[in-house]
């Protein structure tokens, strides 16, 4: 065959050029990525799909209630922090979803592939809810810090006509901070193994997964994550540090204990997301067995925990659910 006898020569006399165009065929037949999940074990397996099933439903009605809570009551909704409190539980019911809808039919079904679209989504959306989180967050604690420690211009400066440009901005840079971590991996070239150490797509175990050198690429996209969670991190230290100084005197009064137990609301959400998430992002591109336990943390578990923060710690948000009770005829 002419064509064949002209690869053959080329491969000849061209080593360089053959090893490129191998390694573009390669490329080419990159479509599917095998995520090697939790465990091969069957029943293994189908208690993790109860259990993941158990504690997906549950984040998805409790965030529920809390959004549906806050919309129903005026008073709720014309707050700052009740606002933002709504948009955290539909970003937990968003993120929750992205990796447990693909977990729980992979432990159902045994058939744990993506295709490389499905995978680069995967991990867009993943990082746009959580940068998207980590802003908010760090926006609560600033509103809980202006509620506190600066009541008089409180009302001027936290005003409810503001609540839509801030949120536009937190979306907007968890946007931002996803768009760039997509650009730098969609660069990277796949060419085998397709083999991913998670349960979902997310970017240290893709870029492992490059067949060049990623050293570059690591710094990065280590620089992108690093920076926001470090600029976030400071932020809500220092936030309640201040906050939990002004307090210090005030604990034995009823205002300093509704502020009190708010902002400690506020502190055990932010320790069980960020916590686990420095754990997996803020270290070089290695992998420890503790990773997929860290992740199923803040992916699963977190999003169900967060609800129950705040209804067994915020005495307005129980008072809010008992009126929505008595609107709807359900049983106190």
């Amino acid at each position: 065959m002419p064509g064949h006898g002209t690869d053959e020569c080329s491969s000849l006399f061209f080593p360089a050029q053959a090893r490129h165009n191998e390694l573009r065929k390669n490329m080419s037949n990159q479509t599917t990525f095998t995520l090697l999940g939790l465990s091969h074990s069957r029943p293994l397996q189908l208690l993790l799909f109860v259990l993941v099933s158990a504690c997906y439903m549950a984040s998805l009605l409790g965030n529920l209630f809390i959004v549906v809570t806050v919309l129903m009551d005026p008073d709720l909704l014309q707050s700052p922090m009740y606002f933002f409190l709504a948009n955290l539980s539909l970003i937990d019911m968003a993120l929750s979803s992205v990796a447990a809808h693909k977990m729980l039919s992979d432990l159902l079904s045994q058939r744990s592939t993506i295709s490389y679209g499905g995978c680069m989504a995967q991990l867009f959306f993943l990082h746009f809810l959580g940068g998207s989180e980590m802003f908010l967050l760090t926006l609560m604690a600033c509103d809980c810090y202006m509620a506190i420690c600066h009541p008089l211009s409180y009302a001027e400066t936290m005003h409810r006509h503001r609540c839509p440009g801030l949120w536009a901005t937190y979306w907007a840079g968890g946007l931002l901070h996803s768009s760039t971590q997509l650009v730098l991996v969609a660069w990277l070239p796949f060419c085998g193994p397709s083999k991913l150490d998670k349960f979902y797509c997310d970017v240290p175990q893709v870029v492992k997964l490059a067949c060049s050198d990623t050293y570059v690429m690591e710094i990065l996209i280590m620089s992108n994550s690093d920076l926001i969670s470090l600029v976030c991190f400071l932020v809500l230290l220092g936030s309640y540090c201040v906050i939990l100084v002004t307090l210090r005197g005030c604990f034995g009064d009823g205002g300093g204990r509704k502020a009190l137990s708010t902002c400690s609301a506020h502190l055990i959400m932010v320790s069980l997301i960020l916590v686990p998430r420095i754990f997996v992002y803020l270290r070089p591109f290695s992998s420890f067995q503790m990773d997929k336990m860290a992740s199923i943390f803040y992916i699963i578990i977190t999003p169900v925990l967060n609800p129950i923060i705040y209804t067994l710690r915020n005495q307005e948000i129980k008072e809010a659910m008992k009126r929505l009770r008595t609107r709807l005829w359900l049983p106190c």
